[in-house]
């Protein structure tokens, strides 16, 4: 049995407890409904190794509907079996080790975990990398520009949706990469819909916590500067839209932990059992840790809270 501290975040918390109140667990229909998988990984990052689209008139930051991310909530949290409080819950480190194999994510679930926990502003790009002439230009005058990939890299996470899907796996026959394909292709148009889009080239921005900070129709060539200016305008706001939420979330016990890798999550401290410890994010997704796992200064603060109360 673990020794409780004096406050309520450190008890134990199962995997169970998340399952039951839907905290970072996605029903079946969900999983189904994710054409990546479980993991939210695209194919593409897993390997070893066209529809035209119509361009519409340029147009501005054209403010979108708020659609925070849901925080959960304090009462939702349910505390059992303190004798195992890290069964079935997954490793941090495993969570951290998603590997980027370019600029532009392919999975909103992995999107958008990375906007909150690096706290950048996410952009989405939808695109019709195939047939769309204005498409094509974008990519040329501004998105495979050094100075613009490396504002982006330090500003934004970024995510393209392709309305042009091909299949590169070749452990899959024809039949089951073709029907991989329609999936990656009905769950970008889902994308598409969701977010309102009506032609393409066309970028959404949201917050770290998940609103609508602008959004940004069509492309004409030599608009680049205009463009990138709108974009930067637009990070600025979500900067310090994001920085009075995290505030929020600072107050109810949420902080910035960073392992020994300098990989950092936003989280709140769940659960400690024997140098174990168990988190929750912001989005509800439940993970453990080992402290020695920890940075230096994250294994100081959990030191002198152990000695605030005398467990040292």
């Amino acid at each position: 049995m673990m020794r409780f501290l004096g406050w309520s975040l450190f008890f134990g918390l199962s995997l169970s407890s998340c399952a039951k109140f839907g905290i970072g667990v996605k029903s079946e229909n969900a999983k189904k409904d994710e054409p990546f998988g479980p993991t939210g990984i695209p194919p593409q990052l897993r390997v070893k190794k066209s529809d035209a689209g119509t361009p519409v008139v340029a147009g501005g930051n054209v403010p979108g509907k708020p659609s925070p991310l849901n925080i959960t909530p304090e009462e939702d949290i349910v505390y059992t079996d303190p004798d195992n409080p890290d069964a079935g819950i997954p490793e941090l480190t495993d969570l951290l080790a998603n590997v980027k194999r370019g600029p532009w994510e392919e999975s909103e679930t992995i999107a958008k975990q990375r906007s909150v926990r690096e706290g950048k502003a996410l952009l989405i790009w939808f695109t019709d990398s195939a047939t769309s002439p204005m498409c094509k230009a974008l990519t040329q005058e501004l998105f495979s520009t050094n100075d613009f990939g490396s504002w982006a890299t330090e500003k934004l996470v970024r995510l393209r949706v392709d309305a042009y899907v091909k299949i590169t796996d070749p452990d899959l026959d024809l039949g089951s990469a073709e029907d991989r394909r329609i999936a990656i292709k009905n769950y970008g148009a889902e994308l598409k819909k969701r977010y309102k889009v009506m032609g393409y080239p066309s970028l959404v921005l949201l917050s770290p916590s998940g609103e609508v900070m602008g959004r940004y129709r069509g492309y004409k060539r030599g608009d680049a500067e205009f463009l990138w200016g709108q974009l930067k305008h637009g990070e600025a706001v979500a900067s310090e839209a994001y920085k009075g939420w995290r505030t929020g979330l600072e107050k109810k016990g949420y902080r910035e932990w960073q392992d020994r890798k300098g990989r950092k999550v936003f989280a709140k401290l769940t659960s400690y059992s024997k140098g174990t410890l168990t988190f929750v994010e912001p989005d509800g997704t439940c993970s453990r840790t080992k402290e020695e796992s920890l940075s230096e200064q994250d294994q100081a603060w959990i030191d002198e809270q152990k000695k605030m109360r005398n467990m040292q």
